[in-house]
């Protein structure tokens, strides 16, 4: 093997396969993707944080998953123009470590944080006078840093292990950012540690929270059909709707990304990357506009920072 090879300090980021030739114009969707997730994510957090009103534990939590969207969205998309944009692939090899560590410690807190809105959603139909005395600020509070804390330290590993590994044949990532998977399957050492531990990672935290909310929605539907009123009915499920579409964009993409990492060996490049940009950058876009749509309160103080037609809406709203 070449001594270039041994002394090679990049790993050269994808694009998607066979659209070299059209890469920069790919790049009007991704900016038209980050700058509504940007903007959308920003703005949900300045009308929670401003509104009195909204200072309640349902909008904290909306505020929490917020933060770890935007959290999502710059730790991937920054990484993604200079390949769209100017062809620039190169990323040191020290540095895709850490630019991995920060998206899925991201990945795992929006999990945490779905896991705790469903917890929530819970609370609120089952102990309805008790939501905000179980739901407090300071105890939301403390699960927020707990999830941090949580999510970090399960985390730190993963670059410390990929660094120790040595790196002396292919350096082609087929992503346009680092992800773990990826990385690993580049060294030409055993990475028998690295899978196990990602595997344990999946499983502990996204495996146990995809199945702890299940259970809180399957105990929040029996307490719904116990309710005699259909009024009542659907006023609680619809309540639940936002969240529920949110944790199935986010949960069916992570699976699929998973095990087609993992099991789809004879699937074609293009499909690793589609995928993997739906779940890493379609939440951080798509997540503002469902709890807006959903959220009655956060989309009328919208609404209100728009004069004219804005005011025209929340009218008919109100009527």
């Amino acid at each position: 093997m070449s001594d270039s090879n041994h002394t090679s300090t990049s790993f050269f980021l994808t694009g998607l396969p066979g659209l070299e030739a059209v890469q920069a114009w790919l790049s009007i969707p991704l900016c038209a993707m980050y700058v509504p997730s940007l903007a959308g994510n920003s703005l949900i957090l300045w009308v929670v944080r401003t509104e009195p009103s909204l200072h309640q534990p349902m909008y904290y939590f909306l505020s929490m998953l917020v933060v770890t969207d935007l959290g999502l969205s710059v730790s991937t998309l920054p990484t993604m123009f200079p390949v769209y944009i100017r062809g620039s692939r190169g990323v040191a090899v020290d540095v895709c470590p850490a630019k991995l560590f920060f998206i899925h410690i991201f990945s795992i807190m929006e999990s945490s944080v779905l896991l705790t809105m469903a917890f929530g959603r819970f609370v609120a139909i089952r102990n309805p006078l008790y939501y905000g005395i179980i739901l407090t600020s300071p105890h939301i509070t403390s699960l927020a840093l707990a999830i941090v804390v949580h999510s970090v330290s399960l985390h730190v590993p993963t670059p410390i292990i990929l660094k120790k590994l040595p790196y002396c044949c292919n350096h082609q990532l087929s992503h346009s950012y680092c992800l773990h998977p990826n990385v690993m399957k580049l060294a030409c050492a055993d990475t028998c540690i690295n899978s196990a531990y990602g595997l344990f990672v999946v499983l502990s935290m996204l495996g146990m929270d995809s199945v702890l909310i299940v259970l809180s929605y399957g105990l929040i539907l029996q307490t719904v059909l116990s309710i005699a009123s259909r009024a009542e009915h659907l006023k609680a499920l619809n309540t639940s709707v936002s969240h529920i579409c949110v944790m199935l964009l986010f949960y069916s993409t992570m699976i699929g990304l998973s095990m087609i990492h993992r099991f789809g060996k004879r699937a074609s490049p293009c499909s690793h990357v589609l995928l993997s940009y739906l779940h890493y950058l379609t939440p951080p876009v798509l997540n503002p506009i469902v709890c807006t749509v959903k959220t009655k309160q956060i989309r009328m103080k919208m609404l209100h920072l728009f004069p004219g037609r804005g005011a025209t809406i929340v009218g008919k709203e109100q009527n």
